[in-house]
């Protein structure tokens, strides 16, 4: 673990180096109770994401303004030569996958396994070589949290296997394309690319879904702690629970009124051209669904404008774009509570208080898919050591993050 303060430091933060090693060195300990060995043992990291701007545009091939962060998922690995992979991830059972049989497997879906299995899946099928290796894995990106732990974790694996059977080529963005359907097939789960995209690759950054093949990455360089504001992850420890239909129908109704026009994707299609025909679009495919696509088309432009706010330094042009967004997600996109349990508005009790907090200054929304989860907020810093109080008395201790803007993605470590 010698010389490796450098590269804490620029994953997580001067102030979190000690921390960090700390949390390294008995990770490493734990490979070596478990495994026994540590010969041509490697370490990766792939971090969470937190969603800037683009709220559920992605699947329709969208815009999306992300950012990778100082949570993330580590993995001490050793290969090996029996096409084997073992991966132990501290808190949960041992998974084991045999590369020689890379088939969607039924019973496997919603596990870790089936990441494990699609991420090796999706290589082969590109071209990539694969093999086997053992890992130990742990991780700080809660699980539900908005900042998106599964992305993450398939990164790692993708990162994993490119560095040790592909000398570290398969670039980031084809990591994330993998992610993408091993989540989307061996998994189960209609995500879309914003997750991984922004875990694999790092740094604040706007992306292009366009073209899902050869999207547009483009990386934003603003200097965020000397802005006077701390970017704040507020979990909600909302149930995600049975929440998989309530995220599914969201793509399943924008794509609808594509699928109006003849169309897969909004992203097909303009907003003028749904006005033109809303009365029957309404009737085909339901008023929710056309809302759902209202705020499409608005979100797809606040992206753009977030960015050039970033880019120009504008931070006040910035903040009041992240507030229209938030208000366009509970409003016309609706994903602030779930349908199935009115009772639960963890999500909407987080953005009164934060609102109430803010009381016109900052910026707070929902943070990632929504129903259930976190809020995401821009703290003045004069107003931190308040909003972390009251956000905790309310959701309870360590439910607040002040996040770090990582630059680097998925990536070996040492």
């Amino acid at each position: 673990m010698k010389n490796i303060d450098a590269m804490l430091a620029k994953l997580y933060g001067e102030k979190d180096v000690i921390v960090q090693k700390e949390r390294y060195e008995k990770a490493e300990k734990a490979f070596a109770e478990l495994f026994g060995e540590t010969e041509n043992l490697m370490i990766f990291s792939a971090s969470g994401r937190t969603e800037v701007g683009g709220n559920h545009t992605d699947h329709n091939r969208g815009k999306v303004l992300a950012a990778a962060v100082g949570l993330d998922v580590i993995a001490f690995v050793v290969p090996t030569n029996d096409g084997i992979i073992t991966v132990k991830s501290e808190g949960f059972p041992q998974d084991i996958v045999d590369t020689a049989d890379l088939s969607v497997q039924e019973n496997d879906k919603n596990t870790s396994a089936a990441l494990i299995r699609g991420v090796a899946d999706g290589l082969k099928k590109d071209g990539f070589e694969i093999g086997g290796f053992k890992a130990y894995t742990t991780s700080n990106v809660l699980k539900g949290s908005g900042i998106s732990s599964s992305a993450a974790f398939e990164v790692l694996i993708g990162t994993i296997l490119s560095h040790i059977y592909n000398d570290g080529k398969v670039s980031a963005v084809k990591i994330a394309q993998i992610a993408q359907y091993a989540e989307n097939i061996h998994f189960g789960k209609p995500s879309g690319l914003m997750d991984q995209m922004a875990s694999s690759v790092g740094g604040f950054i706007e992306i292009d879904f366009a073209d899902t093949e050869n999207p547009i990455i483009d990386a934003i360089s603003y200097d965020f702690a000397a802005s006077g504001h701390s970017l704040c992850i507020v979990d909600t420890k909302g149930n995600h629970a049975d929440l998989t239909p309530e995220y599914a129908a969201i793509p399943v109704e924008m794509k609808a009124v594509a699928k109006f026009f003849g169309k897969n994707e909004l992203r097909d299609i303009t907003s003028e051209q749904l006005w033109e025909n809303i009365a029957e679009v309404r009737k085909t495919c339901g008023d929710r669904a056309v809302s759902r696509a209202m705020h499409f088309f608005d979100e797809n432009d606040r992206v753009d404008r977030e960015a050039s706010a970033l880019r120009s330094g504008d931070l006040n042009e910035f903040l009041r774009e992240v507030t229209a967004s938030g208000n366009s997600s509970f409003k016309y996109l609706q994903n602030i509570f779930a349908t199935v349990d009115s009772r639960e508005q963890g999500v909407v009790l987080g953005l009164y208080t934060a609102e109430r907090i803010l009381n016109g200054r900052g910026a707070c929304r929902v943070h990632g898919g929504g129903f259930a989860g976190t809020i995401q907020a821009f703290v003045p810093n004069d107003l931190l050591d308040t909003f972390v109080s009251e956000m905790e008395h309310l959701f309870g201790k360590g439910s607040c993050y002040n996040l770090y803007i990582r630059p680097l993605g998925g990536t070996r470590v040492m």
